[in-house]
């Protein structure tokens, strides 16, 4: 809510805020928390005559600074608007977002030295940038992950929406505050009095062209009527297109088994009663949890509420966009793939309440429902829903953040929860919900190993697909199924090596052989994108034939369309997806049987139903299994999970097969079992042991240099200074490293990591925070926090 502070008497500023705030209370059903606008004590009890805006900045330096804000512009400066303000002795124009609004009564104002501060130069926003309520949520990421506040504001609020992307400045009338009030003495024609009567019957100003087209007359007499001052003009932009999701076959509600019906009845009553409760929806693959979400939403929406609903792949989004489009009239998506302009027509649909429905990614978290009643996050094991970069926000420990405050169940559905959100389910801290069956009492799909190390033959090599999976794919298709394979390696081969001096070559940005695409001929680093073309000689010893090794997705079909030409293929990476709608049109055309065979990185492995899929084939299960990351386990049996669970859904049945070099892994086993309670006992005690999470609290420092040496160097100094804040506040945790990052080199970096475990988390930020005030920062040296990091390489 904007608060409008004039120069007026106390009588008058609170008689108007008490009836903003009743008209709210009316609106909202009394919404708690995040959107709960009742104005702060100061702004009632008005003591004082001076004004002061606290700032913060995006950029360095971040802040907070306070300024004071100018009588002539206290009726336009507000929370969640951007201030142009001046840093440094020079006056260095920047642009800041304002969090609060300062006076003599308020609890900052102690703090604040008006005298000293410098005026804001202008408002740049009419409304707030990001609204008020939204505050508290940004501080909280900023302070529970070790970033600026101003940072974090930019990553709340899309840059689409900040550049106000598609719209236009245009030019409004109204009729002046003296001819509304009275006209008894104004002389007008008849042509001029049906202007004004035109005006002051609508509800909203018109530009000049509307108002003509309405009045029935030219430009002439209105400019009359702007000259003489009875017409005002103000400017607006406007959004010059809407870009509202396509309607869809209206679907009816499904009928639940017993177990949908029973998680489904648990969620609606927390619905109902409005009270936070965070959910688990354990739930095999196929078991109908997408049904239970729906149901649950149009609960809240019968409430006058609204839900957002998180996915973890942009793969997802337009099938889930689809399913809810069919049972909901008024549906918004966030994702990256939008353009600027769609993606801010859709933020200012969702924040004027005209949305019950929010689908997306990761960022999708902060949509501005002013009206929330429920949070779904499905898949929610899924790396993605980690930012990689500042600041480094888990979207899971967010919705449950916000959830909190709102006083609404969050709900996170998942076939292999993450094992920290399924600990959490057992100590009760998460209520459990479990859908053991898949709906219809389907079968889950059968699931054997292929091991591939006696799939060698000497001489020959190994062929990508053994002959086992080759002969279960000409029989699937044979017999009207499709197949899907997984391989999590894009590009065509993973190694350039030469035979004779066995120079492996490597990006020269980055400690990570180049991979070997086919289109274009070139060596591409999936790291940096440094590219360059593939050589024909070794680069070291001039040697003639250089080889090729490993296997990508793009070497994958290459191989298909050679063994099956007679079978459709279609192939699913970041490198044939990167127009907008590829996601879509190709798996359109793969529902409507137009695709046979469907190849592809882990894009494909998750949330997809394909009721006609009868056989899923996981070319490579190691690909990720001995990464020096202790979750590496965790993921290969999710992403084996996941994808054998695409198979099977439809009244045909299916099967899976898993080529492997491990068929013994603890992680491949459970897997092939569909057991992921045996997965967790194993992998719960392997952590234990360690005390990571979820037994530990974990924060990662990345230190990077151009010079080897001086990040060496600094990352010792990063663990000195930590070790004297911790022994300072007497608190215990344990400190690895420094050490060598598994990627050593990185973008023309070298990389040093240090790992901290803590049983309690504050302990992290409190000491972590403290310390990095002591860094002896360098323009050579670069470092990072993570905390509760998702990727250790």
């Amino acid at each position: 809510m904007r608060v409008f502070i004039r120069q007026c008497s106390v009588d008058c500023r609170v008689s108007v805020l008490v009836l903003v705030h009743e008209s709210l209370i009316v609106d909202n059903e009394q919404q708690p928390s995040l959107f709960d606008t009742t104005p702060e004590p100061w702004v009632i009890d008005d003591q004082g005559d001076w004004l002061a805006a606290r700032v913060v900045f995006a950029a360095p330096p971040f802040g907070p600074y306070d300024y004071s804000i100018p009588v002539e512009f206290e009726a336009a400066v507000g929370v969640g608007k951007r201030l142009l303000c001046t840093l440094g002795r020079g006056d260095r124009k920047m642009i800041g977002y304002c969090t609060h609004i300062i006076g003599p009564q308020h609890e900052l104002a102690r703090d604040v030295n008006i005298a000293r501060l410098k005026p804001i130069v202008s408002v740049v926003d009419d409304e707030p940038i990001i609204q008020p309520a939204m505050i508290p949520l940004a501080k909280w990421i900023a302070e529970y992950y070790l970033c600026p506040l101003g940072s974090v504001i930019e990553t709340v609020v899309p840059v689409g929406v900040r550049q106000q992307a598609g719209t236009r400045d245009m030019l409004f009338l109204s009729v002046s505050e003296d001819f509304r009030i009275d006209d008894s003495a104004i002389r007008l024609t008849d042509l001029q009095r049906q202007i004004m009567d035109v005006l002051l019957a609508g509800v909203e100003a018109l530009t000049p062209k509307e108002l003509a087209e309405t009045a029935g007359c030219t430009q002439g007499p209105i400019s009359v009527l702007r000259k003489k001052g009875y017409i005002v003009t103000h400017n607006r932009r406007v959004m010059q297109r809407t870009h509202e999701i396509p309607a869809e076959l209206r679907e009816e509600n499904l009928p639940l088994n017993p177990e949908q019906q029973m998680a489904l009845n648990d969620i609606q009553s927390a619905v109902d009663r409005r009270q936070h409760e965070t959910f688990l929806m354990f739930g095999i693959t196929g078991s109908g949890k997408t049904e239970v979400y729906i149901r649950a939403i149009q609960k809240a929406v019968a409430h006058g509420h609204q839900a957002i609903v998180l996915v973890p792949e942009i793969s997802l989004t337009p099938q889930t966009r689809q399913r809810f489009r069919a049972r909901f009239d008024r549906v918004a998506v966030l994702h990256s793939h939008l353009t600027p302009g769609e993606r801010s027509w859709h933020w200012n649909e969702i924040l004027a309440g005209r949305v019950d429905v929010v689908i997306g990614a990761r960022s999708a978290v902060f949509a501005p429902v002013p009206r929330l009643g429920l949070i779904v996050i499905d898949e929610e094991h899924d790396n993605s829903f980690k930012q990689d970069k500042a600041p480094r926000y888990h979207a899971r420990d967010v919705a449950q953040w916000r959830a909190e405050r709102e006083n609404v169940p969050l709900v996170l559905g998942s076939a292999t929860p993450s094992l920290e959100t399924y600990s959490a389910a057992q100590r009760g801290t998460y209520r459990l919900l479990n859908l053991p069956k898949r709906v219809l009492n389907r079968p889950l799909p059968i699931v054997s190993t292929i091991d591939m190390r006696a799939d060698y033959t000497p001489g020959k090599g190994i062929s990508p697909l053994s002959l086992k999976l080759r002969q279960e794919i000409n029989q699937s298709i044979h017999e009207g199924g499709q197949v899907i394979l997984l391989l999590n390696r894009r590009g065509y081969s993973t190694r350039v090596q030469c035979p004779h001096c066995g120079e492996v070559v490597y990006c020269p940005d980055c400690s990570i052989p180049m991979t070997h695409h086919l289109d274009g001929m070139r060596l591409a680093c999936h790291y940096c994108d440094f590219q360059m073309p593939t050589p024909d000689v070794c680069p070291k010893c001039q040697y003639n034939a250089i080889r090729f090794s490993g296997l990508g997705t793009q070497r994958l079909e290459q191989y298909i369309h050679a063994v099956f030409p007679e079978f459709t293929c279609a192939r699913m990476d970041t490198d044939t997806m990167k127009k907008p709608g590829s996601h879509e049109a190709t798996l359109s055309r793969f529902r409507r049987g137009e695709i046979q065979l469907l190849l592809g990185t882990q894009m494909i492995a998750k949330g997809l139903d394909f009721p006609n899929v009868t056989l899923v084939g996981v070319v490579n299960a190691d690909s990720a299994l001995h990464f020096p990351d202790f979750r590496a386990s965790e993921r290969t049996f999710a992403l084996v999970t996941q994808v054998a669970g695409r198979s099977g859904r439809g009244p045909k049945g299916g099967r899976v097969l898993v080529q492997t070099y491990s068929p013994e892994h603890p992680a491949i086993v459970a897997a092939t079992r569909h057991d992921y309670e045996r997965f967790a006992r194993y992998e719960l005690n392997m952590r234990e042991q360690a005390h990571f999470p979820p037994f530990g609290r974990m924060a990662r420092i990345v230190v990077r240099s151009p010079n080897k040496e001086l990040a060496e160097a600094f990352a010792t100094m990063v663990v000195e200074q930590v070790n004297k804040e911790k022994l300072k506040r007497a608190m215990d945790f344990t400190v690895m490293g420094p050490a060598v990052a598994p990627v050593e080199k990185l973008r023309g970096n070298y990389r040093f990591h240090i790992l901290f475990i803590a049983a309690q988390n504050v302990a992290l930020q409190e000491v972590l925070g403290a310390a990095s005030d002591n860094f002896t920062n360098s323009d050579d040296v670069q470092w990072v926090i993570d905390i509760d990091p998702q990727d250790m390489l």
